[in-house]
């Protein structure tokens, strides 16, 4: 068993209770480092800009990765994880041209209008105040619960998505979305 080398610096290092002469000495400051100067913080890198990818920044050096997906330039309508642009249809099962291809739109939500909580509670505190209380009990709420269905097929593509939706204007939009989808479909097929 070895001893560890005499102590060099200003104070004697304190030994911690239990320690036994097995155990070797805590390691010295490096130099140039004092008690008042903290130890230096290593750089960092400056952030990456993008390069255009969907979901992974530009790396330097890394040319032979593959992107998980590229967004074309000329993305007219996303619906989902459905990417239209003016040729064709890009979907995770597959791409084909939107001349060929088919929509299909599910409303599966509901909407159900009733008396909120806060309005029973005010009318009944109201209510032995003066019998205006009796006013809160018309205020309605629109609670909108489901998903939407969409279906995009053609030849050799056949995807399809379920998007949970919380409000009538959500289902709009998507309905909207679609109607746009069919008009580029009909424009493309028309060529």
């Amino acid at each position: 068993m070895t001893t560890p080398p005499p102590w060099n610096g200003p104070n004697p290092p304190q030994q911690p209770s239990g320690w036994d002469k097995a155990t070797p000495p805590p390691m010295p400051p490096p130099p140039g480092w004092d008690a008042q100067t903290p130890p230096p913080m290593p750089q960092q890198a400056p952030p990456m800009p993008p390069d255009g990818m969907y979901g992974t920044p530009a790396m330097p050096g890394m040319s032979g990765m593959q992107p998980m997906l590229q967004l074309p330039a000329e993305t007219l309508v996303t619906i989902g994880d459905i990417i239209c642009t003016q040729t064709e249809v890009i979907t995770p099962s597959g791409r084909r041209p939107i001349g060929q291809v088919t929509w299909s739109f599910t409303d599966m939500s509901r909407t159900t209008r009733s008396i909120p909580t806060w309005a029973i509670v005010c009318a009944v505190v109201f209510f032995f105040v003066c019998f205006l209380g009796l006013l809160f009990l018309l205020a309605k709420e629109d609670r909108t619960e489901g998903s939407v269905q969409i279906v995009v097929q053609g030849p050799g593509l056949l995807h399809q998505l379920q998007v949970p939706v919380y409000s009538v204007m959500q289902v709009q939009d998507y309905s909207a979305r679609i109607g746009y989808a069919r008009s580029l479909t009909a424009a493309a097929y028309g060529m």
